[in-house]
């Protein structure tokens, strides 16, 4: 007990440095050490999923710089750590090459033979994943080892989140600070500028040389017109600030899924087509028809699929739960709602469902 006591104090004073530094690698690396120690592992590392199906990060402990270096590439999610990451379940095994999820090792790789491997996560929300192999002691990996890995990773799932509450924090209050300027420079400065603009052209009525003012209120005029360029510039970022995949996953992130539910998500990792408005109301969209999924279909799997075709944007969203007959569609279900927002966007619905066979909604945008 008083091992892990020790090993959370030390990811507490992590996070704490992080949060200052603003290095979520350091707090990665941590909790790493903080494994390996914990359980006495020969080596331990930390995975991160980028949302894609292989990692954003991974860290490890009990190789040096040179060893690390030695090895061509980091793992790319697959084998057993894909398992961990896929499953979500805690894996322990004495041999690792006996496990048929087992992918083998890279060139100049440690050999390891036993396994422990934890899924960090909040709920169904998938923050990492530690694994760890070979102990000091040479002996398998046991229920009391699982038990501890397990405890830290419930700490440190807090411990990412937080951190990863944090940033967003931050990034909400950037766009916060964007608009504020816009404002200010909206509702203040070119009020301004106007004023002394009218001033001039005033002027020019009653002093002997009119044309004199011709090139201050030109100038006047230009300033106007680069601030408001400014100030468009600063809304087209705003706008802009998430891709495609980024808006509908965090629009996805925000439905309370039952565990039974496996929701996929392909969509491109680049900005939409659309402004902020527009694109905002499209991951409204999706969310009422995944919420409609999650709550009427009985479904075990959800598919939302976002693409670019030419001169069209098409959202589909299929689940495989009990469907139902498209002559008697329910009130409840919403798809009332759903087309009249499609259509303020010219969107055009597609329902396809029948009973028994789950249910696909294909919504067509024109890009403009």
């Amino acid at each position: 007990m008083t091992g892990i006591i020790t090993s959370l104090r030390k990811i507490t004073l992590a996070v704490i440095d992080a949060s200052k530094t603003g290095n979520v690698e350091d707090v990665l690396q941590e909790i790493a050490h903080t494994a390996r120690e914990l359980v006495g592992a020969r080596y331990a590392a930390l995975g991160i999923p980028d949302g894609h199906g292989q990692l954003s990060h991974f860290l490890i402990s009990g190789l040096n710089e040179a060893e690390a270096n030695r090895i061509p590439h980091h793992p790319v999610g697959k084998g057993l750590l894909g398992a961990i990451m896929n499953e979500r379940v805690s894996i322990r095994l004495d041999e690792i090459s006996h496990d048929p999820r087992s992918a083998g090792f890279p060139k100049n790789h440690p050999d390891m033979k036993s396994f422990l491997g934890v899924p960090i996560q909040i709920g169904a929300n998938l923050l990492g994943m530690l694994y760890l192999s070979d102990k000091v002691s040479q002996e398998p990996f046991m229920e009391d080892d699982q038990a501890l890995v397990e405890a830290l990773a419930g700490y440190a799932a807090l411990a990412l989140g937080g951190i990863e509450l944090s940033n967003r924090q931050t990034r909400l209050s950037l766009l916060e600070e964007r608009e504020r300027i816009a404002m200010e420079l909206h509702d203040s400065v070119i009020q301004l500028l106007y004023a002394v603009g009218m001033e001039l052209q005033l002027l020019k009525t009653e002093v002997d040389h009119p044309e004199a003012l011709a090139a201050p209120i030109k100038h006047v005029d230009e300033v106007i017109a680069e601030i408001r360029r400014y100030i468009m510039n600063l809304k087209s970022t705003e706008a802009r600030r998430f891709t495609t995949y980024q808006g509908i996953k965090a629009t996805l992130d925000r439905l309370y899924a039952p565990p039974t539910l496996t929701i996929g998500l392909e969509a491109p990792d680049e900005y939409p087509p659309f402004d902020g408005p527009t694109f905002d109301s499209i991951c409204q969209i999706c969310s009422e028809l995944a919420s409609n999924a999650i709550r009427h279909s009985q479904a075990t799997r959800l598919n939302v699929n976002a693409r670019k075709e030419a001169s069209e944007f098409i959202l589909t969203v299929e689940d495989n739960g009990v469907g139902f007959d498209v002559r008697d569609i329910s009130p409840g279900l919403g798809l009332s709602n759903i087309r009249r927002r499609a259509q303020l966007y010219s969107g055009m619905v597609e329902l396809y469902a029948s009973k028994g066979n789950g249910t696909k909604v294909r919504i067509t945008f024109p890009i403009r």
